[in-house]
């Protein structure tokens, strides 16, 4: 165990503890690496729902700014200890830094928020878990902010969180303790009032009037967006292949080979490894005016078929899945927010998502759409292996786009052992590249502007 509590700091904590927390803050030592045990009460803090970050812009700007000053930190270890009693979440820095604790509930998850901090942790941490904790994922956030999130077995009680000096004396272990609750007392968890970067942007906001017509001679601007990122790696496959790393790689040729061409202009909805949410992904769209919106993702499925399956597919959007497997896909890639530790988006109610349905058809969007599904298609099979039913429809969150064309490219399946070779090597890479930027071109040489 990196570290643990000192029994001193209980009664302090016990006074602090009240229900109507909305999170818990746990302060690192300021301007080191260490801090003398006499410092550690003055680490403990918990805020209530007056002086919370969320509801209170002045604490928001303050917080932004301290995040900026906050020098880098370093995960170095990680450990989960203990039993379905009490079960400890440990993680050793290489120096303090100030950490919000949090949890929610649909699923139960808690969450650990940490300015400045890179991860180095050995690439297996966290897919297994102990006690109450069922797994766990980290990575960036968004710029200069890092999450952790730990799924967990069902409700739990944040008991304890705090900083304590690592007994080897290297750094400090932030140490969050917790014990099993009862839905009923869990609620929808101390950070249910929380809302992350891009949330504001409900799907009823997405749908407002786009932007004027491009004129002639205008460039198509093409939004290029790499699935997944940060906190969310998204499938793991063969070789420990990521999906988040794979597809931004890919991305970034698409990007600059319709770049080098100067007949677009080129939108990167990411172009490092951070988390951006499915609602940002579509306001970027819609800010930028996109006359065409790719999505690129890669698939994997259980072990048991990993061996024979494989290909790319190209999805549209629909109400109703063009099968079993495209819905279950869209299950998964519409769980994205949540897997980062989002709230699911309020206002995505049944009326909503068919009024924007009824709304891409008026607008022909879906025709468009399935137009370069189809290209697509075309110009893929004649380089990189395609699914048995190469284009398949289902209701995909980032494909609700009424303002543009929009489809989303599996590129194939990371979890088959001779695919994902392939799908690391440079060559295959550059020809699903340039299937991509083949299609984007034969679509667009029948049109000297944007779909209406």
């Amino acid at each position: 165990m990196p570290g643990g509590f000192p029994g001193r700091l209980a009664p302090r904590w016990a006074a602090r503890l009240t229900a109507g927390l909305a999170a818990l803050v746990v302060a690192g030592a300021v301007g080191g690496a260490r801090a003398e045990p006499a410092a550690v009460f003055d680490w403990l803090t918990a805020i209530g729902s007056k002086t919370t970050v969320i509801e209170k812009n002045e604490a928001a700007e303050a917080a932004k700014q301290e995040t900026a000053a906050t020098p880098r930190a370093d995960a170095l270890a990680v450990e989960v200890v203990g039993d379905r009693a009490t079960t400890l979440f440990q993680l050793t820095l290489s120096r303090g830094v100030t950490a919000e604790v949090y949890s929610l509930a649909n699923p139960y998850r808690v969450i650990i928020d940490l300015p400045n901090l890179v991860f180095k942790l050995p690439q297996e941490a966290g897919r297994t878990g102990r006690g109450l904790v069922s797994a766990f994922r980290y990575g960036q956030f968004e710029a200069g902010k890092a999450r952790i999130v730990l799924d967990t077995t069902g409700p739990v009680a944040i008991a304890k969180a705090a900083m304590t000096n690592a007994r080897d004396g290297n750094g400090v272990v932030l140490t969050v303790e917790m014990q099993p609750s009862s839905p009923a007392a869990f609620g929808a968890g101390t950070g249910s009032a929380r809302r992350g970067p891009g949330t504001d942007n409900s799907l009823a906001r997405s749908v407002e009037t786009p932007r004027e017509r491009k004129q002639e001679g205008e460039r198509p601007v093409i939004v290029i967006d790499p699935g997944h990122g940060g906190i969310d790696p998204g499938a793991v496959g063969a070789g420990s292949l990521l999906e988040k790393s794979l597809v931004l790689t890919v991305a970034r040729k698409v990007s600059g080979r319709l770049a080098a061409t100067g007949r677009f202009e080129i939108v990167m909805t990411r172009s490092s490894d951070v988390f951006v949410s499915l609602s940002e992904r579509l306001a970027l769209s819609r800010r930028h005016g996109a006359d065409l919106f790719i999505s690129i993702h890669a698939d994997s499925i259980e072990e048991t078929f990993a061996q024979s399956i494989k290909g790319a597919t190209i999805y549209t959007l629909s109400e109703r899945a063009s099968d079993a497997e495209a819905r279950a896909m869209a299950e998964k890639e519409n769980a994205s927010d949540l897997i980062a530790g989002l709230d699911a988006a309020e206002g995505e109610d049944n009326s909503q998502v068919k009024s924007i349905l009824i709304d891409l058809l008026k607008r022909e969007t879906a025709n468009f759409s399935s137009e370069f599904s189809r290209t697509l298609v075309r110009k893929m099979r004649a380089s990189v292996s395609l699914s048995r039913a190469p284009e398949r429809s289902a209701a995909f969150k980032v494909l609700r786009q009424t303002h543009a064309p929009s489809v989303l490219v599996e590129l194939g399946y990371v979890s088959n052992p001779e695919e994902s070779r392939q799908m690391q090597s440079a060559e295959w890479q550059d020809k699903v590249a340039g299937s991509i930027v083949a299609a984007v071109e034969a679509y667009f040489a029948k049109r000297t502007v944007g779909p209406p």
